[in-house]
């Protein structure tokens, strides 16, 4: 087994979470950040991050951190930490897809006492039936005799400037017990908030898919209580206000519920129990709820417009915010989509404006193009999806010039008060 001073350590992945953990460890120690995206690598070498993760000060002070996109250049490295994206296909099963290419990628220059940590999500076991699996067959050695793995949960909160990678406790694991100590000591390095080792690798794996799993069942029944408000006329954030006065209440919103986590680790977890034979009721339920929201809010939104006499074929309407969520560009399984195309069944003309995103990337993900500004006296109803800063600071009178005399202002993120908005989830 390796010592912790003889580690030579390579990151694999660099978005949202591998970059930020990258420059932690590269102010310590000599780190490859590694990426397949060539575009990518040439923007960090330039110091710049359009996730926005890290600043261009923090990136200089990684100054034992190169930025690599060519394998080779892995060969001298004999830790590995993977951090690529774990996504569901269109069916909604787990996407392994760039977690095996990594392995396969690692694989070629694996060598005898290497380690290879996982820092992706994925369902209760997929480490060791699925990515060690590959690293034994690319490299031709084995496992827990030649190579040792471990499992260390990402904990990464986009956009969130006070939860960041030093100041999250991490949960860690590995392979062996000498192998589960080394992953410790190794994230003790730039973990100041101290870590929890696992007792293996499948209960690293399974604290992670279940972190936001009670996320999304929790939203869930919060939407599924403002679906029963809605009915009954009765403010739900006026609700939630009043029940959160008991201690123990949870501070829970209503909303869309996308992102790279809450609205996909689910599905790995339901995947995995279907495969030995159970159906989970209640995780699905709640899929199923917040997967309908958007639907939800385009239907609320036109029965305003036609309470208002608001003719809704041919009508113009701007969303405010593209984001899977606030003062963040990250537009990863954002269900902000799904009320611009619920709306567009309407025949309506829909624009989405958010000065977070990346307009070429919106339309590459999603086909839409936001535009640049909204114009005043323009829309017959506009919705408030996401809680931006510019937003909140435009506040409601300027927000109010950008509809027509006669308009509605649907706000889903309680970034007016109640008596400035017509429609509140």
């Amino acid at each position: 087994m390796l010592s912790l001073n003889a580690i030579k350590l390579a990151v694999v992945g660099l978005g949202y979470v591998g970059l930020p953990l990258a420059v932690e460890f590269g102010r310590r120690r000599t780190v490859a950040g590694f990426d397949i995206n060539e575009k990518r690598i040439a923007e960090l070498r330039c110091g710049k991050d359009h996730t926005l993760e890290v600043s261009e000060r923090e990136m200089a002070e990684a100054n034992h951190l190169v930025f690599t996109s060519d394998s080779k250049d892995l060969e001298n490295s004999n830790v590995f930490i993977v951090t690529v994206p774990t996504p569901i296909d269109i069916y909604k099963r787990p996407d392994l897809t760039p977690l095996i290419s990594a392995s396969e990628i690692i694989g070629t220059v694996l060598k005898k006492d290497c380690v290879v940590i996982y820092e992706s999500t994925v369902y209760p076991g997929a480490t060791e039936e699925v990515c060690v699996p590959v690293l034994e067959k690319t490299s031709g050695l084995v496992f827990n005799r030649d190579f040792y793995a471990g499992y260390s949960p990402e904990r990464i909160n986009p956009g969130d400037k006070e939860h960041r990678v030093c100041s999250i406790k991490k949960v860690t694991s590995g392979s062996t017990p000498e192998a589960a100590e080394l992953v410790d000591a190794l994230y003790s390095e730039i973990i100041m908030a101290g870590t929890h080792k696992a007792p293996n690798i499948r209960v690293a794996e399974a604290a992670k898919v279940i972190e936001n799993t009670q996320r999304d069942v929790n939203i869930a029944l919060v939407n599924e209580l403002a679906l029963i408000f809605n009915r009954m006329g009765i403010d739900t954030e006026s609700v939630l206000l009043a029940a959160g006065t008991k201690w123990n209440f949870l501070p829970f919103r209503p909303g869309l519920v996308g992102g790279h986590c809450i609205g996909v680790d689910p599905y790995y977890l339901t995947h995995k129990a279907e495969a030995i034979g159970y159906h989970p009721e209640i995780i699905l339920a709640g899929r199923r709820i917040n997967d309908n929201m958007g639907v939800y809010v385009a239907s609320q939104l036109v029965k305003a417009m036609l309470k208002k006499h608001i003719p809704v074929a041919d009508s113009r309407v701007l969303v405010m915010g593209l984001a899977f969520k606030e003062n963040c560009p990250d537009l990863r399984n954002t269900r902000v989509v799904d009320i611009v195309h619920e709306l567009e069944n309407y025949d309506i003309t829909v624009d989405v404006y958010d000065p977070w995103v990346d307009p070429g990337e919106a339309y590459r993900e999603y086909g839409i193009k936001p535009v640049p500004a909204p114009l005043p006296d323009m829309y017959d109803a506009i919705v408030l999806a996401v809680a931006h800063r510019q937003f909140r600071e435009m506040g409601s009178v300027v927000i109010r010039k950008i509809g027509k005399e006669k308009h509605v202002v649907y706000d889903l993120k309680y970034v007016l008060s109640q008596n400035e908005s017509d429609l509140r989830l």
